[in-house]
């Protein structure tokens, strides 16, 4: 069958007049008097027939083999190892593909057309992109021989109605007295940092927590490549940082952007995930007006975020580095831990708030706490966050 799709898709490529933009629908009809005329060579059934169109099409308008994967919604994350190695995530467990690409250089085609769509290139100079799908998938895709056996593509898919607090609250994921300590959190303009390991859930659950931004509040999102689905935010500004060119176009950074925000008038600044030296540029906003602020964090607890907030800012500046904890204790009030359990869900692990400076370490006071798998109430808020608006 993949040599009969290579067969009919290069006869379609020949008879198309590729001077001119092609409509889908003219793709299709060419596809199927294609296959009509393989069929008198050889007998095709009439759900022969119906595959082979799709599989034609996919190959030449879409991702090929893995297009059934993107649009399977039960699927959560597709990852590619050279052109014969595909492997799925499907409600939290691994399975193999039995589909491939036809060689290497088809799926280098793949990857171009999935930059293309957003001004992006990848090539021998630039061989590691972060881009995304039309739906807003997150990609990550590695050439080689940078990726040794074979280029690498890994889409991280959302589902197309992002999860709000009342599901997560059906999955486990928090308790109702937790989730209502988010929402008057959110209120009152804490600025929180949600962290935890890759696949943990931090950007849903980002998404979950901007149900409760009031709706009269402008926002500012920073991110790498655009994957946020915030919930019902009509004042409402998206950023992307764009990588430099050969055409001459500078890159932008996650640091650009925020400074950028900065004049924009945002109450609220959001960043998608904070990685770098753009650290102590966020920082900066949270400590200058800009309350209520949001990002995530890798981390593998709420004492590593602060680890790593510390040398994310140091590698942006030359500071004591009891000034960046200071920075860090007045900038960020809230850390959401989160982490994936045995079972693959994704559950809250952790809530704590800074407190301050004391003997110069970051003084956490734990709200809740996962314990023999429950998530309780271990703490208080010592005081209320005067509300205020942002810049």
């Amino acid at each position: 069958m993949d040599e009969l799709v290579l067969r009919i898709k290069r006869e379609v490529l020949a008879q198309l007049d590729l001077s001119k933009d092609i409509q889908d629908a003219e793709l299709e009809d060419l596809i199927a008097r294609q296959i009509a005329e393989c069929s008198r060579e050889q007998y095709l059934s009439i759900e022969a027939r119906l595959s082979l169109a799709q599989q034609v099409y996919n190959a030449m308008r879409k991702l090929d083999v893995i297009q059934k994967l993107v649009e399977d919604p039960q699927i959560s994350e597709i990852m590619v190892n050279g052109p014969n190695c595909i492997f799925y995530e499907k409600e939290g467990r691994m399975y193999r593909f039995e589909g491939r690409f036809s060689s290497e250089e088809r799926l280098e085609d793949i990857f171009q057309q999935i930059v293309a769509r957003h001004n992006r290139a990848i090539n021998l100079s630039s061989p590691i992109v972060d881009t995304r799908l039309e739906d807003g998938s997150r990609v990550n895709m590695v050439l080689t021989p940078i990726a040794i056996d074979g280029s690498a593509l890994t889409i991280r898919k959302f589902p197309s109605h992002p999860m709000d607090m009342a599901q997560l609250l059906e999955r486990g994921a928090i308790t109702e007295e937790a989730a209502c300590l988010l929402k008057q959190l959110i209120e009152e303009r804490y600025s929180i940092l949600i962290s935890g390991g890759t696949g943990s859930g931090k950007t849903t659950f980002l998404n979950a927590l901007s149900q409760y931004i009031p709706g009269d509040e402008r926002i500012i999102t920073i991110e790498d490549s655009a994957e946020l689905q915030l919930l019902e935010i009509e004042n409402l500004v998206r950023l992307e940082t764009r990588n430099a060119n050969c055409e001459g176009a500078e890159a932008i950074t996650i640091r650009d952007l925020i400074r950028t925000s900065l004049r924009m008038r945002p109450d609220r600044i959001i960043v998608g995930e904070c990685r770098g030296a753009e650290a102590f540029d966020m920082l900066q906003a949270m400590n200058t007006g800009h309350n209520g602020s949001l990002s995530t964090i890798h981390a593998n607890s709420c004492v590593d975020v602060l680890s790593r907030l510390e040398m994310m800012v140091l590698m942006g500046m030359d500071l004591p580095l009891l000034a960046v904890r200071k920075q860090i204790a007045s900038g960020v009030d809230i850390i959401v831990h989160l982490g994936r359990m045995r079972d693959k869900s994704r559950k809250v692990l952790e809530i704590v708030k800074l407190e301050g400076i004391k003997d110069g370490e970051i003084v956490l006071n734990p709200l809740f706490r996962r314990v023999k798998g429950n998530l309780v109430k271990c703490g208080e808020l010592i005081h209320s966050k005067e509300v205020t608006n942002g810049g």
